[in-house]
């Protein structure tokens, strides 16, 4: 009488494959805790900024700045604009490409940056609105963007910036005492006026629950893949 055949054994390659598939699974459960960290940063943004950014408007801090704290905070200052320190910085918004204006302003404290708003390429400076005189300005404070974006560098020599970097603006300017961190204004000119204030975003997209599922899926698929197949093999 033949006795049945015992349980197939691992070669090397089924040990091998398993794991592979332990990497590739952990790898895709890693992603999904990953999008799910997000999701509780990106909720925690959206609640900052409706807290901070539709309240009315306060004094600037007087201490130091954090993200955490601070961003988007709506603000009200009073000082007079130096609008031969003005820079431009590559921006493409919803009005299309173009630039946002940074002035400095002269405060009691020292200096900030303003951005004053939004120029579509190619707008000629002196349809710019540039008031003289000491006006107040409200807007949302903005944290510093150090260094330039992704893919490109701000360019201080050639006064090319592609980001808002507040300390690399001050030191090309020669502004000592300056606030580390910057305002968009919002848009107090007529309505046609430029630079146009009031386009900084404060709805942000928030699609990291499904992402966060789909890598969830992904993986509790492949563990029944890799669970079906060993059933089977061990079969025969």
């Amino acid at each position: 009488m033949t006795g049945l055949p015992g349980p197939r054994r691992l070669s090397w390659l089924d040990a091998l494959l398993l794991c592979l598939a332990f990497v590739v699974f952990a790898t895709l459960t890693g992603l999904g805790v990953w999008q799910v960290q997000r999701l509780h940063w990106k909720l925690d943004l959206i609640e900052a900024v409706e807290t901070r950014a539709f309240g009315e408007p306060v004094a600037p801090p007087a201490g130091e700045i954090s993200a955490a704290e601070h961003a988007y905070l709506r603000v009200r200052i009073l000082g007079t604009f130096r609008h031969d320190l003005s820079v431009t910085v590559k921006a493409i918004t919803e009005l299309g490409p173009g630039h946002w204006v940074l002035t400095p302003m002269r405060l009691q404290m020292g200096h900030v940056w303003v951005n004053r708003g939004f120029v579509p390429a190619g707008t000629d400076r002196t349809h710019w609105v540039s008031p003289d005189a000491p006006l107040k300005v409200t807007g949302l404070l903005r944290i510093t963007e150090e260094g330039g974006t992704l893919l490109e560098s701000n360019e201080p020599a050639s006064g090319r910036w592609v980001s808002r970097d507040v300390a690399a603006l001050s030191a090309h300017a020669g502004l000592q005492h300056v606030r580390p961190y910057f305002i968009d204004a919002d848009h107090a000119a007529a309505p046609d006026a430029w630079p146009r204030g009031g386009m900084t975003i404060v709805k942000f997209r928030n699609p990291h629950l499904a992402y966060a599922l789909t890598w969830f899926a992904m993986a509790a698929l492949l563990l029944g893949a890799v669970v079906y197949l060993a059933f089977n093999r061990s079969r025969y």
